[in-house]
């Protein structure tokens, strides 16, 4: 749908910083984009970035144990692939300076502005432009895309007395390199994926650690390696190796899609492992019983690791399963009454995924911010690329976009293809504006909870995060991903309503 529409000139916002695309955040996602834009050709754009340096994710979590769960080679852009890998599984250092050394061998870094913190992003009909207020002053653009990530913003739990703790204090994801905890009396809250990488770092160092767990997670072994140096030379020497390598990982992880998605009794085999592996590393009986999952294999994110089953049967190490009642200044009392001294508290409870702080910055057309929108509708979004009311605005890593098996950065390269080519669209057909039809958005979501109701992750008989306040699984892809790719392969100009202006830019209507 196409409609041709002006109005008197518009004067640029006072002050501020005029670009065509603003891209906010540099994580995979946001530094894929501005590389492939800068590969096109299009100069005229700017990532903003809270951060001093790229890397997103990979910058922030620092954490002691901070490792990848997939595939190092896997784990890395198509079109920038790294024969220096160390080991299978990359730990966090490796990553971040794989990202870092990607962006400087693109020559990106001149078009990033650093701890640069987005304020608001308004949209101004008068102008089609886009307002951004930032910590680094003022911008407009005619395009914004969002590739802001799911695990940016921490949750911090809601507990009684948290915030009147008096020891060490702090989130996964912003760990305080400063505090020693060598001695201490150690608390993690929280059994996810941090989790199960801090908890064997720290367990031998730490007087006691105990960890307070909610809901045990489903743990398959971890098939980490350093990589011999032939296989280190041939990936360096034989490219074709390391595509081979690739590959084979690439169709290795997508046969999972199987049985996550249609035939959730094919998991009983993953389930097995598991329990082969609970039964072998933890010795004690009635520990085993406390870290034993009652929910299917798949219904939440599966977890793998090494080290985390004999860490918690360490002699030091205590796993709490009732309830916290509240944080004291000096110790943290369960439900039952019982009250455990503790030196320092370390939070390890995810991320806002459906309920990001930062959809509050973010007002479209009709004056409503995101979080709005989808406190009204639940957070859903068209091809997780285009969300209704907010016109010329793109997201990368957007609603049901997330994956449960294998990487991201493929993912993210789909997404990449498709908003790219929206760009070029809106330059070639010289469109002012672009948002999605809110029938196109409603029918492609009805169609993916459709398909996500015969899920694991929707009849697993669980709790998780991929889950928004309505119930609805709004965070992972229910499909095959060289199928988001097809979807995503090329823009869809027809799925969306646009406006032109002419020369004069006077009030023209048209269908």
């Amino acid at each position: 749908m196409s409609r041709k529409v002006t109005d008197k000139a518009v004067e640029p916002r006072a002050g501020a910083r005029h670009v065509k695309t603003i891209i906010v955040g540099s994580g995979f996602a946001g530094l894929g984009l501005a590389i492939r834009l800068r590969q096109q050709g299009r100069e005229d754009f700017l990532v903003l970035e809270r951060g001093s340096e790229v890397g997103g994710t990979w910058r922030d979590n620092t954490y002691p144990g901070a490792a990848c769960d997939v595939p190092s080679h896997l784990y890395s852009y198509s079109f920038a692939p790294n024969p220096d890998w160390t080991r299978s599984f990359s730990k966090q250092g490796e990553i971040q300076a794989y990202i870092k050394s990607v962006a400087e061998r693109h020559n990106v870094l001149d078009r990033h502005v650093f701890d640069c913190d987005v304020l608001s992003v308004r949209w101004n009909e008068a102008s089609a432009r886009w307002e951004i207020s930032s910590t680094k002053g003022e911008f407009t653009a005619d395009t914004v895309v969002s590739a802001i990530g799911a695990l940016c913003e921490p949750s911090l739990p809601d507990i009684k007395g948290i915030n009147d703790f008096e020891g060490e204090i702090f989130h996964s994801a912003r760990w305080n390199h400063d505090a020693d905890l060598t001695g201490k009396r150690v608390a993690v809250i929280g059994t996810g994926a941090s989790s199960i990488q801090i908890v064997p770092a720290i367990a031998s160092k730490v007087a006691t650690l105990d960890v307070y767990q909610r809901t045990a997670p489903w743990l398959l072994p971890r098939m980490d390696r350093p990589y011999l140096l032939p296989e280190r030379l041939a990936f360096k020497h034989i490219p074709a190796v390391q595509r081979l390598s690739r590959a084979a990982i690439y169709a290795a992880r997508e046969t999972q899609v199987v049985g996550l998605t249609r035939f959730p009794v094919l998991m009983k085999a993953f389930e097995a492992l598991s329990r082969a592996k609970l039964q072998i590393e933890i010795r004690d009986p009635a520990l085993r019983k406390k870290v034993t999952p009652n929910y299917r294999i798949g219904c939440k994110r599966m977890l793998i690791s090494n080290e985390y089953y004999p860490a918690l049967d360490r002699d030091n190490v205590d796993v709490i399963t009732d309830g916290i009642a509240e944080v004291k200044p000096g110790s943290i009392v369960t439900k039952d009454g019982t009250e455990r001294e503790i030196d320092a508290l370390i939070v390890a409870t995810g991320f806002h995924v459906t309920d990001s702080p930062t959809y509050n910055a973010m007002v479209g057309r009709d004056g409503r911010t995101l979080a709005e929108v989808f406190d009204e509708i639940g957070q859903q979004a068209y091809k997780g690329s285009a969300i209704a009311n907010f016109p010329n605005m793109f997201f990368l890593v957007g609603p049901n976009v997330g994956l449960g098996h294998t990487s991201m950065v493929y993912m993210i390269e789909s997404q990449i293809n498709y908003v790219s080519d929206a760009l070029a669209t809106i330059e070639k057909r010289g469109l002012r504006t672009v948002e999605v039809r809110e029938d196109a958005q409603q029918a492609y979501n009805t169609d993916l909870q459709a398909k996500l109701g015969k899920t694991v992750w929707n009849t697993g008989g669980c709790a998780s995060w991929y889950l928004d306040k309505h119930g609805n699984n709004t965070t992972l892809w229910p499909d095959f991903t060289f199928e988001f790719r097809r979807l995503t392969r090329h823009f869809d100009a027809d799925a969306y309503t646009t406006t032109t202006a002419d020369a004069d830019r006077e009030v023209v209507a048209a269908q």
